[in-house]
């Protein structure tokens, strides 16, 4: 795409994991083939084992595919994408949930906001529902439950966190901050990159004149996995480039203690085994998780080459 003077107009990588994606390929990949503005798509597949493959080979060669033999986890895959954006001087990179489509006049707003607010590392839309009926239960609680209506084109609305269903990066960002942490090996994962954003003095935000589209159940969540996002997060914590010494010892390593005493007061000991042995799997691992966490402050790509691949996630 030229502009009008003849300048290239800035080029977008969008990068797609995923995982037995066949439900909603047409959906996503064609919302990006509808889009007014331009971008080059990567799938990094995780060893899907529907038609996945397949299909992408049919009906969408267009779209370039890498084929891991193995699940590398939601924030590895992004890697792989991440590197050849750039590798090959990509401008903008979108990452985009398998689960997930925008409108064809998304993309287009978010570079020009872009350029007109460098400060922020990262961009997304309004999250709505697969219907488009509601918010995002999970973009709701981000927002406060309420969406600001802004009549300014050009206006960013600043928010702590957004999770990475669509998120629109400068390279610019990826070249300091780099790619996922591979402590992580699925969710916490976009957590820990924000921390690593905010970390190098940028901002995150969401453009209300642009809506994406989440296919995801809206169910409670089970007691069981539940207790697996809690430890996650406490290695969110432990791994925080902003936190205190204090912050992350008592926020990460010993916070595990106060859901095991609750379930010690109500005989749930396999609950409280659980907790207490987080707690000691965090502790254990301290160290090897600080330098992990130290390797994140030096403002170079890390986790983008293949040396980065010998560090292990905490939990599968």
């Amino acid at each position: 795409m030229t502009l009008q003077n003849g300048a290239q107009c800035p080029r977008v990588l969008t990068i797609i994991v995923s995982y037995n994606f066949e439900p909603w390929i047409e959906r996503c990949l064609g919302s990006l083939e509808q889009s007014h503005y331009p971008t080059d798509v990567v799938v990094v597949d995780n060893a899907s084992t529907d038609r996945t493959v397949e299909i992408l080979a049919e009906k969408y060669r267009w779209v370039r595919l890498l084929r891991s033999q193995r699940n590398l986890g939601f924030g590895q895959a992004n890697n792989l994408g991440m590197k050849i954006a750039i590798d090959e001087n990509y401008d903008y990179v979108f990452l985009l949930n398998q689960d997930a489509w925008i409108e064809p006049d998304t993309i287009g707003p978010w570079v020009e906001l872009s350029q007109q607010n460098p400060e922020y590392g990262v961009i997304s839309p309004v999250h709505f529902n697969g219907q488009g009926s509601r918010l995002d239960s999970s973009f709701a609680r981000y927002i406060g439950g309420k969406l600001p209506i802004s009549s300014k084109k050009s206006a960013l609305v600043e928010v702590t966190f957004i999770n990475a269903a669509f998120w629109f990066m400068p390279v610019t960002v990826l070249r300091k901050v780099g790619g996922f942490s591979p402590l992580f090996f699925h969710y916490g994962e976009d957590v820990d990159y924000i921390h690593r954003v905010r970390y190098y003095g940028y901002r995150v935000g969401y453009a209300p004149q642009t809506k994406g589209y989440h296919d995801r159940q809206d169910r409670p969540t089970p007691r069981a996995m539940q207790m697996r996002l809690d430890r996650i997060y406490y290695l969110t914590v432990v791994a925080d480039v902003n936190g205190s010494l204090f912050s992350r010892l008592w926020g990460g390593i010993l916070a595990p203690w106060k859901p095991a005493l609750r379930a010690l007061l109500r005989g749930r000991w396999s609950e409280v085994l659980f907790y207490v042995a987080a707690s000691g799997r965090l502790l254990w691992q301290y160290s090897y998780i600080t330098a992990v966490r130290e390797s994140c402050k030096r403002g170079l790509p890390v986790f983008l080459e293949s040396i980065h691949s010998k560090i292990r996630p905490i939990w599968n």
